[in-house]
């Protein structure tokens, strides 16, 4: 029998790659999509179109795009087997420092998007009465950190309306899992961009929140680069979870996402968030005028 289709977004890059290249490995039949302006990525990476794979362009925000890379799927292969929403972007800001467009550009692209391609796929899945949706989250889908609000806050959707989603496609024999790493040891957290107001607080050591983003700054990049999870273990982790038979609806996918995971349902709330607070890098500096 041929393998599933599976239909991965943000697949040119970092955790989404290393994914394509497991399924790759696997003979899964795979749609690898990204921006046009980043296809030419996966030639560089030694991957090339073939009977088994599709290159597609697909900025997950434009409507069309979404529609015309599902439409094809199902009218040449009958339809998608497992979408894996992977494509995302993350903002480092303060809540003070987002405007309300870029709040809404967060979450058209970590929330909006990939609940609008699950939509789009659900009723081939429906009518074959089994599918895979597989949700990148994050650690920040399950705990909120300072400078982080907005990502948190698109990462908290997703996982609340995939959750829902769960129960309502289980009787149709589909399963929905959030795939929830934490950090990796990978360039990723270089890419996290600033928005206007946060770049200039960022680069004023007067500004209120100066000490907030310098210090988080470097304690995601010293953790980065020292944990061991890599993303070609978590995309390992994915794979795996696509496979199984009654995939659960939530999978920590690194040690750390495991440690949180199993502190947020043991410790009082208070207690936790006051641990938390306490373990912020050099919290005791933080604000105007304090080294």
């Amino acid at each position: 029998m041929a393998r599933p289709v599976v239909l991965v977004t943000g697949a040119s890059t970092g955790l989404g790659l290393a994914i394509a290249r497991t399924l790759i490995a696997r003979e899964y039949r795979v749609i690898l999509t990204a921006r046009e302006s980043s296809l030419d990525r996966f030639a560089v990476q030694g991957i090339r179109e073939s009977e088994q794979v599709w290159l597609r362009p697909l900025d997950v925000t434009q409507d069309s795009e979404r529609k015309a890379v599902v439409r094809e799927a199902n009218a040449r292969w009958g339809g998608v087997d497992v979408l894996l929403n992977n494509a995302g972007i993350s903002l480092r800001s303060v809540a003070e420092h987002v405007t309300e467009s870029e709040r809404d550009m967060q979450m058209l692209v970590n929330y909006s998007a990939p609940m609008e391609l699950t939509r789009l796929v659900l009723p081939r899945m429906r009518k074959k009465r089994q599918g895979r949706i597989l949700n990148i989250s994050s650690v920040g889908g399950m705990m909120a950190m300072p400078t982080m609000s907005v990502y948190s806050a698109s990462k908290f959707a997703l996982e609340g309306a995939s959750e829902a989603l769960w129960y309502e496609v289980r009787p149709f024999g589909i399963y929905v899992t959030l795939i929830q790493p934490g950090f990796i040891n990978s360039d990723g957290f270089e890419k996290v961009r600033f928005t206007d107001m946060s770049q200039t607080a960022h680069d004023t050591i007067s500004s209120a929140y100066y000490w907030h983003y310098h210090h988080m700054e470097g304690f995601i990049a010293r953790v980065a680069r020292r944990v061991l999870a890599t993303p070609e273990s978590v995309a390992r982790t994915v794979v795996r979870t696509l496979e199984q038979k009654r995939p659960p609806l939530r999978v920590p996918a690194t040690f750390d996402a495991r440690v949180f995971s199993f502190l947020r349902r043991v410790m009082p709330r208070g207690f936790y968030h006051w641990i938390l607070y306490r373990s912020l890098p050099q919290v005791s500096n933080w604000g105007p005028g304090r080294r």
